[in-house]
């Protein structure tokens, strides 16, 4: 796992005016109307900035949006937006990115079945947010993002990554790509930082909640429309975790809840932010009962060593086969899980976001 701690951004010597054929060149991949935003960094060679397809004035239309990197070839600059293969190649060897910037956008994670994120809810520990919008869309029509409101209004990155301003008028909307493939996107912010690559730690300030549609759309009463990315598009946000809450999709956009073990959430509910699940822990999920049996061993065969409650959190310290059980949603399996303070669960009685081992096999 990357770590990123606060810094400026790093800037290369040389740096020349960003030239108006790049700017084309991107607008092209795009169509007409998009908003391009080009780093100062760029030079004859390179090129690399923000592009947005803003949205109509309208309710429920969303902006689409990429970080793009070019190369100047003899004759032609060739661009490559986010999602695309050539967008990691490209920023793998682009002088004008940082070292970081070169790790980060340089890797592409294929992984859909892992759905780990590290990530908190976008606001303070220990606060409770209204839960005010269930998935739905941010670009397309994938269910990617929902909408928290209230608290101290201060929006806060999910988890450290390296942040940029999205919209041309450097207002609204932060995007933070962190490691493992994932990206979330902070739209409608007011008062938000404006940065182009530079680190932020998992809690950093990125803005407060507001109305502003810089990119498009429309907003009645102030939000913040968090959305998640992977591998450098939209991501269904169904099923995976922020705060130890688990988002859920059901019926229309807008619709939906949260679950944390058994407890649900309805949209207009209170979401406390119990901050991130690590990579190697699971929250237990009875699936409507109050307590687990911890094994002394992996299997039901083995002594009851104690008990753990709803909604606990649990740290992994490897995985083996035993006795099968269904869980919730009829996931069925024979893995257990053996805490760190020797006893044993089974996989099927706590959500880890993979249905396999998150710190290897017992040995």
């Amino acid at each position: 796992m990357l770590a990123f701690a606060v810094s400026a951004l790093l800037l290369v010597p040389g740096l020349a005016a960003a030239s108006p054929d790049l700017e084309a060149a991107v607008k092209a991949k795009i169509g007409t109307g998009a908003q391009v935003t080009i780093a100062p960094r760029t030079t004859g060679e390179w090129g690399f900035g923000a592009v947005v397809r803003p949205a109509p004035a309208a309710e429920h239309a969303y902006p689409d949006g990429w970080l793009f990197v070019a190369r100047r070839t003899a004759t032609r600059w060739k661009v490559a937006l986010e999602g695309e293969a050539a967008f990691a190649r490209l920023s793998a060897a682009a002088s004008i990115l940082s070292p970081d910037e070169r790790r980060v956008l340089g890797n592409r994670t294929e992984s859909d079945g892992d759905r780990r994120t590290g990530m908190r809810l976008p606001y303070g520990l220990g606060q409770t947010w209204r839960y005010t919008g269930g998935p739905h869309p941010m670009g397309g029509t994938v269910r990617s993002s929902i909408d928290l409101a209230g608290g101290d209004g201060k929006v806060l990155a999910a988890r450290g990554g390296l942040a940029y301003t999205m919209c041309k008028s450097g207002k609204g909307w932060v995007r933070v790509v962190h490691d493992r493939g994932y990206a979330t996107d902070y739209y409608h912010l007011e008062g938000n930082i404006k940065v182009d690559g530079r680190a932020v730690a998992e809690g950093a300030f990125l803005g407060n909640i507001g109305n502003d549609v810089s990119c498009g759309g429309r907003s009645t009463g102030k939000h913040v429309h968090l959305s998640l990315r992977r591998n450098g598009v939209y991501a269904p946000i169904d099923g995976y975790a922020f705060g130890k809450w688990v988002i859920v999709a059901t019926g229309k956009a807008y619709s939906g809840l949260a679950r944390h073990g058994s407890k649900q959430v309805g949209v207009g509910g209170g979401l406390f932010n119990y901050g991130p699940l690590g990579l190697a822990q699971g929250i237990v999920d009875t699936d409507g009962g109050s307590t687990l049996n911890r094994r002394t061993g992996p299997g039901t065969t083995f002594p009851i060593a104690g008990k753990l409650a709803d909604g606990d959190t649990v740290t992994i310290a490897c995985s083996a086969r035993g006795t099968r059980h269904t869980g919730r949603g009829g996931y069925t399996s024979d893995l257990w899980n053996k805490l760190t303070d020797g006893s044993w669960i089974s996989d099927v009685y706590v959500w880890t976001g993979t249905g396999e081992p998150v710190n290897g096999l017992c040995t």
